[in-house]
């Protein structure tokens, strides 16, 4: 309720006390008529006052208990952005969390492929080589074979100190399996 309607109802009911029945012109009968009519003008004036200071404080006591209530509804509105606040970013925490994993195992499987990669790659060039070295070997071998056919005439079959070709072919082959290391010699016995 604001001021200026509390005055207007305080207007409205003095003129509602005033006798409604008595007529203008006809002047007052006694003198304690009127003392009573001024006694209750006054008593209705005072009245009026008191009526008006009972809504000035109901007014103010309204204005305080909704400034009450907006610096509540303030305070909550506050306290569930903040709850918000931390679950968003317990959520990007999270999610972080999951994407750095996400990284780390991908990480993983790129230099799990990577190593076996360079291990397939080592193997093949560990194989290269031992059939580049079987090829010579061999090769070797051939050409030990082929002198050793050369030179198998009547002349080599008279002297006993000379090697073979037979021999010379086993030892050129020999030599080939043990220059090719460990694996090579493990081939020899068979």
């Amino acid at each position: 309720m604001n001021l200026p309607h509390a005055s207007r109802i305080a207007v409205v009911v003095l003129i509602g006390l005033l006798p409604a029945g008595a007529p203008a012109a006809e002047p007052p009968a006694d003198s304690g008529d009127l003392a009573a009519v001024g006694e209750r003008i006054r008593q209705t004036g005072v009245q009026i006052r008191e009526d008006l200071k009972e809504a000035r404080a109901r007014l103010e006591a309204q204005k305080a208990r909704e400034e009450v209530e907006r610096k509540r509804e303030a305070e909550r509105a506050r306290q569930q952005a903040a709850r918000e606040a931390a679950e968003q970013l317990a959520l990007k925490q999270v999610q972080q969390r999951q994407a750095q994993e996400a990284a780390q195992a991908q990480a993983r499987r790129d230099a799990a492929l990577k190593a076996e990669q360079a291990e397939r790659a080592r193997e093949a060039a560990l194989n290269a080589k031992r059939i580049q070295d079987e090829q010579a070997a061999r090769e070797k071998a051939a050409l030990a074979l082929q002198q050793a056919r050369k030179s198998s005439g009547p002349a080599a079959m008279n002297d006993p100190t000379r090697e073979t070709a037979k021999d010379r072919a086993a030892r050129a082959l020999r030599e080939a399996r043990q220059s090719n290391g460990p694996k090579a010699m493990a081939d020899e016995g068979q």
